[in-house]
């Protein structure tokens, strides 16, 4: 499985200010020595060595992950401003896609935002499928795309829209399996899980992590643990989850937590705090990776922030 982060914020969109372009660029240029302008090696050799801070961006799209299974089937979870690069892409590359499946986790504006700008929807030779554990899953995305507060409504689409209602335990897709679980987040919200050829991924954005969720048993063990890779909210430090109890997100360190109770290979932090620059991210990941090594629990973790066009194969 292939997974490209297309939108890594929470909340609001981000986009990097151009005083903070000019101080990358500033901090860029006073790294440079006459050596590593001698040739392009050298060129290439010095930008690769500087660190992610200065020489690019976690990114400021609201949420939308890309997933492509190995029969290149495109699944995509929630259809956040970072929805928009994926059509940059579709549409630069030229991808021949007919068939798209996307999964949204809650309808709250940031997971919306990039939909209705979604230009593949307008191609009459697509079929899109819309799934959701919730029963207004067609209503609210109608309302969603309704006057006033967009100027055509879901009829202007020319794409075949179909709209699954999930049910049970989880679906089939391809050679791949689809389960889902709800979280703890204002007006509900649910993660997904995918699993392929022995592989599995989870997506548990905008989860608000309580003493419950450490306290296992058959359902959740068989959805979260020893998953090769979560993405998962890490929004908050932990003073801030505490002042913000029943907000709907989670503190770096329960995050690391959850992901080594369950064994989990690869945690991705996800949602990231819109308040929260390129060097407050990189600091918490620093901490969240110091915690890791001191925590009780001892397990295999690799810990990144999820950090726009960064493309991770499982």
């Amino acid at each position: 499985m292939l997974i490209r982060f297309r939108g890594v914020r929470g909340s609001y969109s981000k986009p990097l200010r151009p005083k903070a372009l000019k101080g990358k660029i500033s901090s860029v240029v006073q790294r440079i020595k006459t050596e590593d302008l001698e040739s392009p090696v050298c060129r290439e050799k010095f930008l690769s060595n500087l660190p992610d801070v200065i020489f690019g961006t976690v990114g400021g799209h609201t949420s939308c992950v890309e997933v492509r299974l190995s029969d290149d089937t495109l699944l995509i979870f929630d259809c956040g401003s970072g929805l928009s690069s994926l059509d940059e892409d579709l549409r630069k590359n030229r991808d021949d896609i007919r068939c798209i499946h996307i999964f949204l986790s809650h309808f709250h504006y940031d997971h919306l935002a990039g939909l209705p700008y979604f230009s593949i929807l307008f191609d009459k030779n697509v079929e899109v499928f819309f799934y959701s554990p919730s029963e207004e899953l067609e209503e609210n995305i109608t309302t969603f795309l309704r006057k006033p507060f967009h100027p055509i409504g879901i009829d202007a689409f020319g794409a075949k829209l179909h709209f699954i209602t999930l049910k049970g335990s989880g679906i089939k897709l391809g050679n791949s399996n689809i389960s889902w679980i709800k979280r703890n987040h204002p007006d509900t919200c649910y993660a997904y899980s995918v699993e392929e050829s022995g592989k599995k991924i989870i997506y548990s954005t905008d989860t608000e992590l309580t003493e419950s969720d450490f306290k296992r048993d058959s359902r959740t063990d068989h959805f979260f643990k020893r998953a090769d890779a979560i993405i998962l909210d890490g929004q908050y430090t932990l003073g801030e989850s505490i002042e913000k109890y029943n907000w709907g997100h989670t503190s770096y360190s329960m995050s690391v937590d959850f992901a080594l109770e369950h064994e989990i290979s690869q945690l991705f932090l996800f949602h990231h705090d819109p308040q929260y620059d390129d060097n407050k991210l990189e600091a918490i990941l620093r901490s969240s990776r110091w915690y890791c090594q001191r925590a009780v629990k001892k397990t295999e973790l690799k810990i990144d922030l999820a950090r726009e066009d960064r493309e991770i194969v499982i």
